[in-house]
């Protein structure tokens, strides 16, 4: 019940793992030459490469791990928390891909303002403070990150011609709810008049109405939550897959303004280039903290948090080294 109470709003937006299953996945090394180009506009200069490129933790050659962050501001604020956090790890030593993702409501230490959750550390300082929180409290080494905004979700649905996901009877309501503004914020000049969700099972949303199917939060719990962003994830990247190849241009061009990253072309493609020697492109996807070692309290002036137990940490460890599934 303590998690059908939690206040903050998630937009359940794990976009990256779009992008980068875009760029590094569904993307033929031949293309690589024609988007080189406009991979540079990504480059966030503001990066802090001393964070990223120190090796105080966890880390092994042939595996690269990959901070993945989805912001969730709006119109006119100028300080956005990172609604979505995720680690893509790239292993060409056990030739796998799996993504980590990190619940935003996790207790842990942010350097310089204490303990709070995990959710606040991309408010305090970008993407340099949340990589350097991860690594202080997950004690896994961060290579590289990038960072996306929360409107370019229903650009990226809107592109793929929509999503197909199967809507169960007792989220119908919820995201019926959330329809009207996540409508409002659709730039797409095709997107008619607002259509409600009128029945439950298999079917293809548009981009405001995946926004608001993934938005659903108290209707359940956080397990189902996270069920409905990996449908999502799914469905778009089946989609990427079975687009024409010459439609990537146009997906790339929605793509691009939104995104921000401190790799640079050069390293897009090198990584482009392990993930297509791997072989077998499913992700294993977990969520950490783990439900069996982890305690959801609420806590006076923090609200609704997390608190992991750090012998879990060995755990998370081995399936990001080892590629053993907890």
């Amino acid at each position: 019940m303590a998690r059908k109470k939690e206040k903050n709003e998630n937009s359940g937006l794990k976009k990256l793992v779009i992008f980068l299953a875009i760029l590094v996945i569904a993307f033929p090394v031949a293309v690589f030459g024609y988007i080189y180009f406009k991979l540079n506009t990504m480059h966030d200069t503001t990066a802090d490469e001393n964070i990223l490129n120190e090796t105080n933790f966890q880390s092994e050659k042939g595996i690269t791990n990959i901070l993945l962050a989805g912001t969730d501001g709006r119109p006119g604020e100028k300080n956005s928390r990172s609604d979505s956090m995720m680690i893509l790890t790239v292993d060409s030593k056990n030739k796998s891909l799996k993504l980590t993702s990190l619940n935003r409501d996790t207790y842990v230490n942010i350097p310089g303002h204490g303990e709070e959750k995990l959710t606040h550390a991309y408010a305090y300082g970008g993407a340099n403070l949340l990589a350097e929180t991860i690594e202080n409290n997950f004690e896994i080494d961060i290579q590289n990150y990038a960072v996306v905004d929360f409107y370019s979700f229903m650009d990226i649905v809107d592109a793929l011609g929509g999503v197909e996901v199967d809507v169960h009877e007792n989220e119908i309501k919820e995201l019926n709810k959330f329809i009207p503004e996540t409508y409002k914020w659709s730039n797409n000049a095709n997107k008619g008049s607002i259509e409600y969700i009128n029945s439950a099972g298999n079917q293809r949303l548009n981009g405001y109405q995946t926004l608001a199917y993934s938005r659903i939060r108290k209707n359940d719990s956080t397990q189902e939550r996270d069920r409905r962003q990996r449908q999502v994830i799914e469905g778009l990247m089946n989609g990427v897959k079975d687009l024409p190849v010459s439609k990537y241009p146009k997906l790339l061009d929605t793509i691009l303004p939104y995104v921000k990253t401190n790799m640079k072309p050069t390293q897009i493609i090198g990584l482009a280039g392990k993930v297509l020697g791997i072989g077998n492109l499913s992700i294993t996807q977990i969520e950490f903290p783990f439900e069996n070692a982890s305690t959801p309290v609420t806590l006076p002036g923090k609200g609704f948090v997390i608190k992991f137990d750090e012998s879990s940490l060995d755990v998370l460890h081995d399936f990001i080294f080892k590629n053993i599934i907890p």
